[in-house]
């Protein structure tokens, strides 16, 4: 018998999934990745109004942690139970790298083309996963992206780049704080910006081809970076970064942007701290829906994702309650929202600052040199 993993040990406690019918009580097992406002959002959001339209259905919705740690306990599961005739996870809620390495693994269904909202997704990142075809096996759940928060009682002229922002913090040692590589992606996405600041490739870094000599020239960039931690906090986490803002113990830090809002809108975090996004850019990401491919309820499974990935649900659920970039085309959920809510999410990042210094995250096999990279010669 295989070891049970993590997410293993959570899902024993779900009843197998048995494929439905009109009469028979059925739960569809959603498995998200992610922080705990993700959890939230399918247990106290989606599963509740998914379960009015399929009265015979529970959703039940289990985290299995932030970053891409989390998706990897996903890909875990159902490596594991490849052999089994029908798997117990029926949606999943994934990071781009996993994505990837699960499509290429024979892991998850083609599906996006079945559900009515497939036509609806116009983003490149649909179709393309850190430099792998995800076209067809993915559905975004929303777009998201990170920038720099900082307080306005503490900074009063923000670093506008990276290289502004080096000198700001070597003249105010100890007030930027980020998570390194640990407990979320917030920090991850800092590190990944500061090698496109410094990098002379950009470009090759984000869409190949990729050559396996390219880290080595890493190192001088990586040296700055341990030179500029020694001036940094390295924070708990996502949620760490914000709490050390919150509470005034740093001045600055990266946060997504949704996960700010949130706690803004929750009086978590005082209404004088920012956002900027700083050049020469930082990355983003979707977070997709995939359905795996043996999932013992892949018809429900595909309504839900179709739910979920709706206009009306993408307005309510994912702008106004969450603070999210939409997953699908952003003309189709604007008519579902009123204009202070639309102008909620570009209030301090523009949709200018969107389109010139929001980033994807480089190809896999160069994400993963740099998370290599950064563990041997910074943390």
């Amino acid at each position: 018998m295989q070891r049970m993993t993590v997410i293993s040990a959570a899902l024993a406690a779900f009843a197998w999934g048995m494929p439905a019918t009109a009469q028979q009580a059925v739960t569809l097992n959603v498995v998200t990745a992610g922080d705990q406002n993700m959890v939230d959002y399918v247990k106290d959001y989606l599963g509740p109004m998914f379960e009015k339209q399929h009265p015979s259905v529970t959703v039940r919705a289990v985290g299995t942690g932030p970053g891409d740690a989390g998706s990897q306990k996903i890909y875990e599961k159902l490596e594991a139970e490849k052999a089994n005739p029908a798997w117990d996870i029926d949606v999943a809620v994934i990071h781009q790298k996993a994505a990837g390495e699960m499509v290429g693994k024979g892991l998850l269904a083609r599906y996006s083309a079945e559900i009515p909202t497939g036509k609806l997704v116009t983003s490149e990142a649909a179709k393309n996963a850190l430099g792998t075809d995800v076209g067809g096996y993915v559905m975004p759940m929303f777009n998201s992206q990170t920038a720099i928060a900082y307080n306005t009682a503490m900074v009063t002229d923000p670093p506008k780049t990276y290289a502004e922002l080096e000198k700001w913090v070597r003249a105010n040692p100890k007030k930027f704080g980020y998570n390194g590589i640990k407990g979320g992606m917030s920090g991850v996405a800092f590190i990944v910006g500061w090698i496109y600041a410094h990098s002379p490739d950009t470009d090759q870094l984000i869409k190949g081809p990729y050559d396996p000599d390219t880290k080595k020239s890493w190192d001088p960039i990586l040296a700055e970076l341990a030179a500029f931690n020694r001036n940094a906090v390295l924070t708990p986490g996502n949620a760490g970064t914000l709490d050390m803002l919150n509470r005034g113990e740093i001045a600055m830090g990266p946060v997504w942007v949704d996960m700010f809002y949130d706690w803004q809108h929750d009086g978590k975090i005082p209404p004088e701290v920012k956002l900027k996004l700083i050049g020469p850019g930082m990355p983003g990401q979707p977070m997709y829906y995939v359905v795996p491919a043996k999932a013992a309820n892949a018809k429900l499974a595909e309504d839900f994702i179709a739910l979920a990935t709706s206009p009306k649900v993408q307005a309510d659920g994912i702008v106004k309650r969450f603070n999210w970039y939409p997953g699908i085309d952003a003309a189709a959920v604007r008519p579902q929202l009123d204009e202070a809510s639309w102008s909620k999410l570009f209030v301090d990042v523009t949709p200018e600052d969107l389109a010139i210094k929001g980033k994807p995250f480089p190809i896999a096999p160069y994400f993963n040199d740099i998370l290599e990279s950064y563990e041997r010669k910074v943390q």
